[in-house]
Protein backbone atom coordinates (compact mmCIF):
# COMPACT_ATOMS: atom_id res chain seq x y z
CA UNK A 1 0.00 0.00 0.00
CA UNK A 2 1.95 3.36 -1.28
CA UNK A 3 0.88 6.30 -0.07
CA UNK A 4 0.58 9.75 -2.20
CA UNK A 5 4.01 11.73 -2.27
CA UNK A 6 1.89 14.32 -0.71
CA UNK A 7 0.22 12.87 2.18
CA UNK A 8 3.00 14.03 4.30
CA UNK A 9 4.65 17.24 4.18
CA UNK A 10 8.34 17.00 4.33
CA UNK A 11 9.39 17.62 8.37
CA UNK A 12 12.73 18.60 6.76
CA UNK A 13 11.24 21.12 4.32
CA UNK A 14 9.49 22.58 7.31
CA UNK A 15 12.24 22.79 10.27
CA UNK A 16 14.08 24.61 7.46
CA UNK A 17 11.45 27.61 7.15
CA UNK A 18 10.80 26.99 10.79
CA UNK A 19 14.66 27.66 11.54
CA UNK A 20 14.74 30.20 9.28
CA UNK A 21 11.91 32.17 10.34
CA UNK A 22 13.53 32.33 14.07
CA UNK A 23 16.78 32.87 13.24
CA UNK A 24 15.46 36.23 11.07
CA UNK A 25 13.05 36.89 13.98
CA UNK A 26 16.31 36.62 16.77
CA UNK A 27 17.85 38.88 14.39
CA UNK A 28 15.56 41.51 13.92
CA UNK A 29 16.49 43.61 17.23
CA UNK A 30 20.03 43.70 15.93
CA UNK A 31 19.31 44.68 12.75
CA UNK A 32 16.42 47.63 14.30
CA UNK A 33 19.29 48.49 16.50
CA UNK A 34 21.74 49.14 13.37
CA UNK A 35 19.65 51.32 11.76
CA UNK A 36 18.50 53.18 14.63
CA UNK A 37 21.92 53.85 15.10
CA UNK A 38 22.60 54.59 11.80
CA UNK A 39 20.35 57.30 12.21
CA UNK A 40 21.44 59.07 15.25
CA UNK A 41 25.00 58.77 13.52
CA UNK A 42 23.54 61.16 11.03
CA UNK A 43 21.31 63.21 12.57
CA UNK A 44 24.96 63.67 14.85
CA UNK A 45 26.86 64.58 11.60
CA UNK A 46 23.90 67.07 10.54
CA UNK A 47 23.76 68.66 13.93
CA UNK A 48 27.50 69.01 13.61
CA UNK A 49 27.49 70.66 10.05
CA UNK A 50 25.11 73.15 11.40
CA UNK A 51 27.03 74.18 14.09
CA UNK A 52 30.40 74.67 12.36
CA UNK A 53 28.74 76.65 9.62
CA UNK A 54 26.77 78.59 13.03
CA UNK A 55 30.17 79.06 14.12
CA UNK A 56 32.07 79.90 10.79
CA UNK A 57 29.28 82.99 10.56
CA UNK A 58 29.90 84.08 14.14
CA UNK A 59 34.12 84.20 13.32
CA UNK A 60 33.33 86.40 9.98
CA UNK A 61 30.90 89.16 12.26
CA UNK A 62 33.19 89.25 14.37
CA UNK A 63 36.22 89.50 12.15
CA UNK A 64 33.87 92.31 10.06
CA UNK A 65 33.54 93.90 13.49
CA UNK A 66 36.99 94.04 14.64
CA UNK A 67 38.20 95.39 10.63
CA UNK A 68 35.67 98.13 11.38
CA UNK A 69 36.82 99.23 14.77
CA UNK A 70 40.55 99.39 13.33
CA UNK A 71 38.97 101.32 10.27
CA UNK A 72 37.47 103.74 12.92
CA UNK A 73 40.66 104.15 14.83
CA UNK A 74 42.86 105.03 11.74
CA UNK A 75 40.85 107.55 10.67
Amino acid sequence: MNRPADAHPRPALHTETSQNRTLTMQLMPEALARVHMQERMQEAERERLLRAVQLRRRAERASLRARRALAAVVL
